[in-house]
């Protein structure tokens, strides 16, 4: 597995900021106040998101290389709960670190916001490995 340099870390922000600011002028529940809240909910979201995606990868090895179904049903049971859980782990940090000055708008949109940023992330990673 490739570790990731600094300068893809820096890519990943920046395009979670454009798809955060394309967010809040096309969706009326997204609100970022001023692009400095952006930057820093994008940086938000990315660590989020890398430690979410931390577990996922460990939840799915103990799934696939668990010997006992106890083992499996633990892996399942974690990814189960991970899935939804980062949502709102997502919600409840904006609103702890920035209050009224960033919203995301709810489960759904933060659900729907989520997979656009890792699709755009992946677009743009591919993008630029064809170069």
């Amino acid at each position: 597995m490739k570790r990731e340099t600094v300068a893809e870390h820096i890519v990943d922000v920046f395009v979670y900021v454009v798809v955060l600011n394309l967010a809040a002028q096309f969706a009326p529940k997204v609100i970022t106040e001023t692009f400095l809240m952006s930057l820093l909910v994008a940086v938000l979201l990315k660590l989020v998101l890398e430690v979410v995606v931390l577990f996922k990868k460990r939840a799915l090895a103990r799934v696939g290389g668990a010997p006992t179904r106890a083992g499996k049903a633990i892996g399942v049971l974690t990814l189960v709960v991970l899935i939804p859980g980062a949502k709102f782990v997502v919600l409840w940090l904006v609103d702890v670190l920035f209050g009224d000055a960033v919203s995301l708008g709810g489960f759904w949109l933060v659900t729907g916001l989520i997979i656009t940023l890792m699709a755009a992330r992946a677009g743009v990673r591919w993008l630029l490995t064809k170069t």
